[in-house]
């Protein structure tokens, strides 16, 4: 593993400026950073101000470059193996998965894969270092669209129940997206109902039709296998003479022509099979050994192969007594997986994040789309928007009419992330952003905002104790949990130790020849 770091960073290292800018084709604006080499803005992105477009620091191009080029190898590599592609079912759906993930084909400018947004060595989650610190969101093909969250890990994402409603509890359970609308209703399957979301999300890979995606997998090397795997009728449709055209046009679709990729009824409905067979192969692949792995040090304290440091023991039993962590990242109970979520939704007064270029997204792009008409004053309302279909940027899945009434009582709530690799990282320096909108950027600060949030005073503007003596009002208050978040009574010692134990939920630590080794020196 440490061969590995070493590689990853040497990559981004190695990666220039220059890469990175054919690559983007011209559709980002040339760097202005400040002297640290800082993401800066024209105008401001921070709420009560617009600007129009995202300058990105040579620093952030450089590591996108690495990330690009880290892609780029293991797509390779995942090529090699269809020379001799295993030989059962299982594990052929998980290779083409991953082929599907690491495409940068299957995006409108050919240039950004699934996974430029979530890479094994941060846990399946955002790998650019600099853009996790200032934008926490990430630009989408068309390079100057960002999205209104941070990417959320889509590792142990398979595991989560079809979303559905416990009366008993008054929750909505399950589902993918931090507002849960991938509720895998339609495919019995949250993970392959999230998978097709991004494929036309104008903020992300900005396709105009799923028909672009089936299109374009089968000018893909893994068609033979797909076609294998789910049938030789997958991409036997008689295609219009325009698709190249069209589907180099980004998303979303001119109004009165919502599928603009024009086909007969019967293929219509062929591509759209097609297209979920391709989001369950990707969920395959998530679901599989490689991405959920269930081998932290957790683990292997669990089967008796490790031991708890003392400060780690610690943390965990405050994780599950004073601090009240357990109550919603469960530890798994009798039948259960330790999950370290409950996969239900809350709201826990996260500030807004203003470093988002989405507040600056007011105006109409190059190509006439306005990701965000509410501009400064958007309040990201969550699960709440979901079920009432506002500022959505995907629908992958519909919405249950029976649950609109629901609505009032879960504006604002985001889903509750799984703790497994919260701090999976490629080196100790690389930051990580944390909660749906990106605001915190380390453990220890969201303990202490879990601890301290209605202890310490309101944060003035640019009030330099933000986040220490000092935080800002919550984005939203409505149905804010104060019942486990805001006055827990922790130490500073405390806080470190809850740290300490959610430290060891990073996937890597093995056995290895008989021993266990931590991923720093595996």
């Amino acid at each position: 593993m440490a061969a590995q770091t070493r590689s990853w960073a040497a990559i981004r290292r190695a990666a220039s400026v220059a890469i990175l800018a054919g690559l983007l084709q011209g559709s980002l604006s040339s760097s202005a950073a400040s002297a640290d080499g800082t993401l800066t803005l024209r105008g401001s992105a921070a709420p009560g101000a617009e600007n129009t477009g995202t300058i990105l620091s040579p620093r952030a191009l450089q590591e996108i470059a690495g990330v690009e080029a880290e892609i780029d190898r293991t797509e390779a590599q995942a090529i090699e193996r269809l020379a001799g592609p295993p030989g059962n079912q299982i594990q052929q759906i998980e290779l083409l998965g991953k082929l599907m993930l690491y495409d940068k084909q299957l995006s409108v400018n050919r240039n950004e894969a699934c996974a430029f947004c979530h890479t094994p060595e941060t846990g399946f989650t955002g790998p650019v270092s600099e853009l996790n610190r200032t934008t926490a969101s990430y630009p989408g093909s068309v390079r100057t669209r960002f999205s209104n969250r941070k990417p959320q890990s889509h590792a142990y994402a398979p595991l989560s129940p079809v979303l559905h409603y416990n009366p008993g509890q008054g929750d909505l359970v399950g589902g993918n997206f931090w507002d849960m609308r991938a509720t895998g209703r339609r495919l019995g399957n949250p993970a392959a109902e999230q998978a097709e979301g991004p494929p036309t999300n104008p903020v992300e890979m900005g396709l105009p039709d799923i028909a672009c995606a089936v299109y374009r997998a089968s000018q893909r090397p893994y068609r033979a296998l797909f076609e294998s795997v789910w049938g030789p009728q997958a991409f036997a449709l008689a295609w219009p003479r325009d698709v190249e055209l069209v589907c180099a046009r980004p998303g979303p679709p001119l109004a009165g022509a919502p599928m603009p990729v024009q086909l007969s009824p019967l293929d219509r409905g062929r591509a759209s099979v097609t297209f979920d067979q391709m989001a369950q192969s990707i969920a395959g692949y998530e679901a599989s050994a490689e991405v959920t792995q269930f081998t932290s040090k957790y683990d292997a304290v669990l089967s008796g192969k490790a031991q708890f440091t003392t400060q780690e023991k610690a943390g965990y039993e405050l994780f599950r007594g004073k601090a009240q962590c357990n109550a919603c990242h469960r530890d798994g109970g009798p039948g259960e997986d330790p999950l370290f979520t409950d996969f239900t939704a809350s709201n826990i007064g996260t500030p807004a994040n203003p470093r988002l270029p989405y507040y600056a997204e007011k105006q109409p792009d190059s190509l006439g789309y306005v990701a965000n008409p509410a501009g400064s004053s958007f309040v990201d309302r969550g699960v709440g928007d979901f079920l009432t279909e506002a500022h959505l940027l995907s629908q992958p899945s519909p919405v249950d009419q029976r649950w609109v009434k629901l609505a009032p009582d879960n504006q604002a709530r985001i889903q509750v992330p799984t703790l497994r690799n919260v701090d999976k990282r490629p080196y100790p320096s690389f930051v990580k952003a944390y909660m749906h909108n990106g605001y915190f950027t380390s453990l220890k600060s969201i303990v202490h905002f879990y601890n301290t949030r209605d202890v310490l005073p309101r944060c003035q503007p640019h009030d330099v104790g933000e986040g220490t003596t000092c935080w800002p009002a919550p984005e939203s208050t409505e149905n804010m949990n104060k019942s486990r978040v805001g006055r827990l009574g922790l130490s500073d010692a405390e806080e470190d130790a809850i740290v300490s134990f959610m430290q060891t939920l990073t996937d890597g630590f093995m056995p290895v020849e008989g021993r266990i080794v931590s991923p720093a020196i595996r």
